[in-house]
C-alpha cells in the first residue's frame, strides 16, 4: 500500500494559491482515476489500485503548518512505513514548472513538509517537488506570495509542472523511486548542452587527426621525392 498525499489548504480561497500544488496535483489523480473523496478525521481520502499496488490519496484538513498531524495519524492506521508515502508539495527554491523527485530530506523551510517530518520523526520519505519559483519583486512577502495565485503565462508555466508531477506518481508507484527520479529529474537543457559538448569534443579529435594524416602523408611525399 502507498500513501500520496497532497499539501495545502482547506478552503475555496486556497484553491488556486501557489501553496496548494500538492492539492491539485492529487485532485487532478483522482478524477483521472475516478476515484471519489470522502472525509476520514482530518483529512480527505480517496483510493483505489495502480496497477497492482493499492493507493490511498490524502489531503490533510489541518491546514499546511499542521499538515504531519494529519499525515501521521493515517500513516499509523494504515501501518506503512515512511518510505511508502509520496509528499506531493510546491517548491520555492525550484523554478517555476520544475519537478523533481527525492527519496529523502530535509524540509528545506517547508512548513508543511517540516510539520510531517516532526510527527513522523523521520525524513526517510520520498517526496515530489513542484516549483513555483522566488517572487520577482524582492520586496514580496514570501508568505503573500506562496499564498497568491498565479496569473498569465506564470499560471501555464505551474500548471506545465502539476502535470509533469501528475504523470510522476504512476511511474514512482510501477517502476520506484530510484528509476523515476533517473527520469524525472533528468534536465533536457543540461543534457542537450552535454550533447553539444561531446559533438564539438568529436568533431576536434576527428579534426586532430586528419591533420595528423596530413602531416604524415606530406612527410612521406618528402622523403620519396628524388633529389636534384
Amino acid at each position: 500500500m502507498k500513501l500520496i498525499v497532497g499539501l495545502g489548504n482547506p478552503g475555496s480561497q486556497y484553491e488556486q494559491t501557489r501553496h496548494n500544488v500538492g492539492f491539485r496535483v492529487i485532485d487532478r489523480l483522482a478524477e483521472q482515476q475516478k476515484w471519489t473523496w470522502e472525509r476520514r478525521g482530518r483529512a480527505m481520502l480517496a483510493n483505489g489500485n495502480l496497477g497492482s499496488e493499492k493507493v490511498v490519496l490524502i489531503k490533510p484538513l489541518t491546514f499546511m503548518n499542521n499538515s504531519g498531524e494529519a499525515v501521521s495519524e493515517l500513516v499509523r492506521w494504515y501501518k506503512v512505513q515512511p518510505e511508502d508515502v509520496l509528499i506531493v508539495y510546491d517548491e520555492l527554491d525550484l523554478p517555476l514548472g520544475k519537478v523533481r523527485l527525492r527519496s529523502n530530506g530535509s524540509a528545506g523551510g517547508h512548513n508543511g513538509l517540516n510539520s510531517i517530518i516532526h510527527h513522523l520523526h523521520t525524513n526517510q520519505f520520498p517526496r515530489l517537488r513542484v516549483g513555483i519559483g522566488r517572487p520577482t519583486n524582492t520586496r514580496m512577502n514570501t508568505v503573500d506570495y506562496v499564498l497568491g495565485a498565479p496569473g498569465g503565462d506564470e499560471s501555464i508555466i505551474l500548471a506545465t509542472g502539476e502535470d509533469k508531477a501528475l504523470e510522476a506518481i504512476p511511474l514512482i508507484i510501477r517502476q520506484g523511486i530510484a528509476t523515476t527520479m533517473n527520469i524525472i529529474n533528468a534536465d533536457p537543457e543540461a543534457q542537450q548542452k552535454a550533447e553539444e559538448k561531446r559533438r564539438l569534443q568529436q568533431e576536434r579529435r576527428e579534426q586532430e587527426r586528419l591533420r595528423r594524416q596530413a602531416e604524415k602523408l606530406a612527410q612521406q611525399d618528402t622523403e620519396e621525392t628524388p633529389s636534384a
